[in-house]
């Protein structure tokens, strides 16, 4: 089995490739940085891509490359995403271009990535796309007072994992009638550098669950969003 995991030369992205490729599959270490990715992806004993999601040209690139090299992709995992901290994380003072520059990786990147993936995951018996989201963007538990995602109102961040769901939704609706599963994956609050290293699980912790997205069974749900304990609210 072959698998692209976008951002994986750090973090997150680095567990799930480590961790596929612990399974028998093998890893492609997509990254923007060329020495970064390589780096990872000797370490891993993995090909690696460059893949800037946010430049179509590159993702393209990435595309054929795979095609040259494997001729399929059975896995699509889109990792890569950010957070862009202002002094005033309140709405009203958030600047318009920090969040245009949030969704430009973590919802235009991920529908360039699928778009241009697509052909080869259709040239697997049955491929799995799985998006990297978050519990914050969930509308349901952050609107709900009880909750600690409550007060955490990052607008360009929590809006854009609101969006990726949505994203997940259209694409397992509209792949339906294939093999293909897309589903929402939420780490929970790891220590990366998207956070300075302040969650409370470790990077290998949050890389499981898009580990088993990865490896779903036939029977498994697609559309879904779901953390290790199981399917979260919208």
């Amino acid at each position: 089995m072959i698998a692209l995991i976008t951002g994986a030369n750090k973090g997150i992205g680095h567990e799930i490739a480590r961790l596929l490729g612990e399974r028998g599959v093998t890893p492609i270490v997509g990254a923007r940085d060329e020495k970064r990715g390589r780096e990872a992806a000797d370490r891993l004993g993995a090909p690696y891509v460059r893949l800037d999601v946010t430049d179509a040209a590159s993702v393209a690139a990435a595309a054929k490359q795979i095609e040259e090299e494997h001729g399929r992709l059975d896995i699509l995992v889109n990792n890569a995403g950010i957070i862009v901290h202002g002094e005033d994380s309140r709405p009203s003072a958030t600047p318009l271009e920090a969040v245009r520059r949030t969704y430009e990786v973590n919802v235009f990147g991920v529908i360039t990535v699928t778009n241009a993936m697509l052909p080869l995951l259709r040239r697997a018996p049955a491929a799995r796309i799985v998006n990297m989201s978050s519990e914050l963007g969930s509308l349901t538990l952050t609107t709900n007072p009880d909750t600690p995602w409550y007060d955490y109102v990052e607008l360009g961040y929590n809006s854009s994992k609101a969006a990726l769901n949505m994203v997940t939704v259209s694409y397992a609706k509209e792949l339906r009638d294939t093999p293909i599963k897309v589903n929402a994956a939420n780490p929970g609050y790891c220590a990366t550098d998207l956070n300075a290293h302040q969650g409370f699980r470790t990077a290998e912790q949050g890389a499981a669950i898009a580990v088993e997205l990865a490896l779903l069974g036939d029977d498994g749900p697609s559309g879904a969003f779901l953390q290790d304990e199981g399917p979260l609210p919208w």
